[in-house]
């Protein structure tokens, strides 16, 4: 098939998901609502059903006695959801709603050591670490608010960050941000790749040329300290003894393809494109499965959060290099998990084999597919039917 009927076939394969996605995103935030909510304090459950006895196993040190609100990192997908879904709609009563709800819930992990940042927990809990990763996505999604709606609000938010960002880091290793303040002892991708993203969005708003050379910066010692030179995923983390812990993510691999697009667009450097296309490419063949009963690869299981931001990465190689394949197979994932994947409740599993089903469900996960649905709406309107 000619290269440009086959655009033509994919383009107009993905036209007829975006109102689906609209619908899916909206009835999916209602079910998180319903089930995870608590609270005047516009605060949520980890799970779903409630597990007293749950203990986080993404913190630096054993979360203590019983948490009853969910930590800051499951808290801030509701953020990302909420900010795509007004990329998508425009609505008024989405911005009144981030403001009002989401920004409010936000303020209850807002920590008054300086630098200013959010910490892990709720401020009025025993005081809990920071983690410079946490803080990078609700940075990365105040500046995509002040480009969506130009209220200087919050670009100060987003700078804020930055300021604590930069706190996190030095000349061990030769530069590159830790993971978590209290405890330098490793330098992760999931601060750097987004913290390169984050200056990148700030170069963006403010055209100041220091936040172009940090997000160069880091992106450039994210590749040399943390990309696997054979398949050029990124591995997660290295720490001050020189070890790298070679686990690879679908998330830090998606935001160097971001990070990789978005040096591409403002620099228009070749480099950078065929940077991001290596990566997006090898995360395609490693991240995700084949099944005897779809003519489309499906996700691996496990975490459906780095999907969602693994996405954000393919839409930003979209934007520069029109090529929809990605956004195609994103979409037939997410009208699989739509069809198969949904409990009574509304509430996903993260099992793509549908081996597994049933059991408690994590706040995170359920924002991501609103966001992933919504991301997917809003890229699809803008593809003009063939």
């Amino acid at each position: 098939m000619k290269p440009i009927i086959l655009l033509v076939c994919v383009l107009w394969s993905l036209y007829g998901y975006s109102q689906d996605f609209k619908q899916y995103s909206s009835s999916t935030l209602d079910s998180i609502y319903k089930y995870y909510g608590v609270g005047s304090l516009q605060l949520f459950r980890e799970h779903y059903p409630f597990d007293e006895n749950y203990k986080a196993d993404y913190l630096v040190t054993d979360a203590e006695g019983v948490n009853i609100y969910s930590y800051l990192w499951p808290f801030s997908g509701g953020l990302s959801a909420q900010v795509a879904r007004y990329e998508l709609e425009s609505d008024v009563e989405i911005k009144e709603h981030i403001e009002k709800h989401v920004l409010i819930g936000l303020g209850n992990y807002y920590d008054m050591r300086e630098p200013f940042a959010y910490a892990s927990y709720i401020n009025t809990a025993k005081t809990s670490d920071r983690f410079y990763d946490d803080n990078i996505w609700i940075g990365i999604d105040f500046v995509d608010m002040y480009m969506l709606t130009g209220d200087e609000t919050y670009l100060e938010k987003g700078r804020a960050i930055w300021t604590f960002i930069e706190s996190g880091t030095d000349d061990k290793l030769g530069g590159g941000i830790y993971w978590c303040e209290q405890r330098k002892e490793s330098k992760n991708t999931c601060s750097n790749a987004p913290g390169s993203v984050l200056a990148l969005k700030l170069y963006q708003a403010t055209k100041e040329n220091k936040f172009l050379e940090k997000g160069k910066a880091l992106y450039h010692w994210t590749q040399e300290h943390l990309q696997d030179t054979v398949d050029h995923l990124y591995y997660d983390n290295i720490n001050l003894q020189g070890y790298v812990d070679k686990t690879k993510y679908s998330y830090n691999s998606g935001q160097m393809i971001q990070a990789a697009s978005l040096l591409y667009l403002i620099t228009g450097k070749q480099e950078y494109k065929e940077d991001a296309q290596r990566v997006a490419s090898a995360s395609y063949d490693f991240f995700f499965d084949t099944y005897h009963d779809t003519d489309y690869p499906r996700f691996k299981s496990g975490n459906l959060w780095f999907n969602a931001i693994m996405l954000r990465g393919f839409i930003e190689l979209y934007h520069i290099d029109g090529n929809a394949d990605y956004l195609h197979t994103f979409c037939k994932n997410m009208e699989f998990a739509w069809q198969y994947m949904r409990d009574g409740q509304g509430l996903f599993d993260t099992d793509w084999s549908l081996q597994q089903r049933g059991g408690k469900k994590w706040l995170l996960n359920q924002f991501a597919m609103v966001e992933m649905q919504a991301r997917l709406a809003a890229t699809l309107d803008k593809i003009e039917q063939p």
